[in-house]
């Protein structure tokens, strides 16, 4: 972790800014809850248990300053709710997600299946892709079998009709 906060830092400072010790804290929460995908406010609650004198507005600015700066990814998932993501250095690409709009649970897909879109469009359009979002939206495999089993308790318990 101590790495990943030091490269933070380095960023940051090719930049002109500081790590400040509101920054760290929010950049620790990140960091410490990886496979969650934070709103603003979540990282608020969490950071003030490291900093209780931080405000939300200094975690908005922070966030919004990590996300110009693409060390987090600011994500929408159709909830109205900006969510972040710290990206790693492993993935050129941010991951892409299959998000459930019953349940609203997400599953990341972790494998950029992009790649050779993005080398057919440099290829024949000589367009450099440098980055792209792809979320599915759809019925997660729990849903949909609530579904059939819901579909198959109605369809047993119908009354029968005297003709």
């Amino acid at each position: 972790m101590e790495a990943r906060i030091e490269k933070v830092k380095q960023q940051l400072q090719s930049q002109g800014y500081k790590l400040t010790p509101q920054r760290e804290a929010t950049v620790r929460v990140l960091l410490e809850n990886e496979e969650d995908h934070l709103s603003a406010e979540d990282v608020f609650m969490l950071v003030k248990d490291i900093a209780p004198e931080i405000g939300l507005a200094t975690v908005y600015r922070t966030l919004e300053l990590l996300s110009e700066m693409h060390i987090v990814e600011k994500m929408n998932f159709g909830d109205g709710v900006a969510r972040y993501d710290l990206r790693t250095e492993s993935n050129k690409h941010h991951h892409h997600h299959l998000i459930c709009v019953q349940c609203g649970s997400m599953t990341e897909i972790m494998e950029d299946w992009l790649t050779p879109l993005e080398e057919k469009l440099e290829a024949e359009y000589n367009f450099t892709v440098l980055d792209h979002r792809l979320d599915f939206t759809g019925i997660c495999s729990k849903c949909r079998a609530k579904e059939e089993e819901q579909s198959k308790n109605d369809s047993g318990s119908a009354a029968p009709t005297n003709v």
